[in-house]
């Protein structure tokens, strides 16, 4: 374990060094984080491109947030291996060729590779940048370095949106996997003169390679289970074998880790009682922002006939929202009281996807913004304090594996608060329709005075009489399809407030002993 005089050191910099190193790891947050969300207001033009569905599309999304995930778990080792000057400059070029092989997909499968290799090098790069802000920032002053970073964490997906809808509108779909380019080959030419190398004074464990299996294998599994399950059917031998597999997976890394020498998660963090809240919490702020960014833009897209540009430009007052109160919760994070700084923060953001439920096709522009500033200002005060607690409590030695294991948990959360809303939106989706579609019959007076409405109303807009009667019929599925799909974005809604208010409790215990 390393010393209180070691410790002293990293952060014993002067201001300049220390806001280059901070510009270096945040430039290519930026690049990595935009990515993450940038693509969600494409996904109607990608579905259009390669002829999928919503269940299929929202692995451009899931996608990205497993392989981030699981390359978090490799992100403390690599930085011993061969530095966290190489270990950046490595996942920002493995960003760039995945950036460039999303954006020249011919193929779907093509695609979702290129969005693999994308999240994978965000993985390797965001917790780096998180650690080394928590490391060479003395202690009082790490709630307001923590509160930078999370403007970028959550400003950067909150801008995406905007501008990718400008460019979907603008250049196409494809172009929005080039836009981070420069910025990712920017942020190498900060990282190389301004990181450090490898520190040759520090042991190298083994990597944990059967961990990463396990672990690698109970996600994926239980990702394509849940995306499979309601299509395939929930008790098909094929699902079932996936989700035992998962927990099977799941069991067997928890006790691998508590074994090896060398683990690649710490599992052990978890019997602090403050830490394990902070994940649970963490978890549940991932699935909520991530799950919200993909909803919102396919809500508005489908339901109410937004173009990309006004799907994306509707997040665009919540990012300037975020960017006034980070920095007002970094500093609160400062004098303490983390636990209801977080609970705030839950509180309000449940309280906006409560609104969200009464979201209808004619929802003014204007109305929609603002729940969204409101979810994203509670969003604000959960980052900074959430981090500086969880990280505070553990030997500096962990911090490393604390910074991967927050951000593996917070990503997680993301990967499997898109999968699961996206599924349950199309499950519900297709419930409406046919609950709605076997109202439609002879039977129904209402319909067929509707009917009737709509034949006559055909030939004064210079439709041939012969063809009335089925284009009423088409009117009516079409207006089915749109309502059904409404009425199903609420109910993810509700489920995505529901997920976020089972936080509030355990986030009232994240808080030092004694406070």
């Amino acid at each position: 374990m390393s010393s209180p005089a070691s410790e002293r050191a990293s952060y014993d910099i002067s201001t300049t060094e220390r806001w280059l190193i901070t510009s270096s790891v945040c430039v290519g947050s930026i690049a990595t984080i935009l990515t993450a969300t940038i693509m969600n207001v494409a996904v109607p033009s990608v579905m259009g491109t390669f002829g999928v569905g919503q269940d299929k599309a929202q692995w451009v999304s899931t996608a990205f947030l497993a392989a981030t995930t699981l390359a978090m778990l490799a992100n403390d080792w690599s930085v011993r291996r061969i530095g966290a000057r190489s270990t950046y400059i490595g996942a920002l070029i493995i960003f760039i060729a995945g950036s460039l092989l999303a954006g020249t997909a011919t193929t779907f499968d093509v695609l979702i590779l290129g969005r693999i290799m994308q999240g994978f090098a965000g993985g390797i790069a965001q917790p780096l940048a998180m650690m080394t802000m928590f490391q060479i920032y003395p202690p009082e002053a790490r709630g307001r370095a923590m509160g930078l970073f999370g403007l970028v964490i959550i400003l950067a997906p909150a801008v995406g949106p905007w501008v990718g809808g400008v460019t979907v509108d603008e250049l196409g779909w494809r172009y929005t996997f080039f836009l981070p380019i420069p910025i990712a080959l920017i942020s190498i030419a900060l990282a190389s003169l301004f990181l450090k190398g490898r520190n040759p004074n520090i042991q190298v464990p083994r990597f944990d390679l059967i961990g990463f299996t396990l672990i690698t294998v109970a996600v994926i599994s239980l990702l394509v289970a849940l995306t499979n399950g309601s299509e395939q059917g929930w008790s098909s031998d094929t699902i079932l074998e996936l989700f035992i597999a998962a927990a099977v997976s799941l069991v067997a890394f928890v006790f691998w880790e508590l074994r090896t020498p060398d683990p690649l998660m710490r599992v052990e963090m978890f019997a602090i009682p403050r830490f394990a809240a902070a994940n649970f919490v963490s978890f549940m702020f991932g699935a909520a922002i991530f799950a919200a960014i993909y909803l919102v833009p396919l809500f508005v897209q489908l339901v109410q006939g937004y173009s990309p540009t006004e799907a994306g430009l509707l997040q665009f007052p919540a990012g300037i929202a975020m960017a006034i109160f980070f920095p007002i919760a970094g500093r609160l994070a400062d004098f303490g009281r983390e636990n209801w700084l977080t609970t705030f923060g839950l509180i309000l953001s449940a309280y906006a996807a409560f609104l969200m439920v009464g979201a209808h096709t004619n929802t003014p522009f204007f109305d929609f913004a603002l729940w969204m500033v409101i979810s994203r200002i509670g969003l604000s005060f959960i980052f900074p304090p959430l981090s500086t607690a969880s990280l505070s409590v553990l030997p500096p030695d962990y911090v490393g594996q604390g910074s991967g294991t927050m951000n593996f948990t917070r990503t997680i959360g993301g990967a499997f608060g898109v999968n699961i809303t996206a599924i349950f939106v199309d499950y519900r989706a297709a419930v409406y329709r046919d609950a709605m579609t076997a109202m439609q019959h002879d039977g129904n007076s209402t319909t067929l005075e509707l009917i009737n409405e709509l034949r006559t109303m055909w030939p004064g807009m210079g439709f041939p009489e012969n063809i009335g009667e089925p284009l009423s019929h088409l009117f009516i599925g079409q207006a089915i399809i749109r309502q059904a799909e409404m009425l199903a974005f609420r109910d993810g809604f509700l489920l995505l407030a529901l997920g976020v208010a089972s936080a509030i409790i355990p986030a009232i215990f994240i808080k030092k002993p004694g406070a």
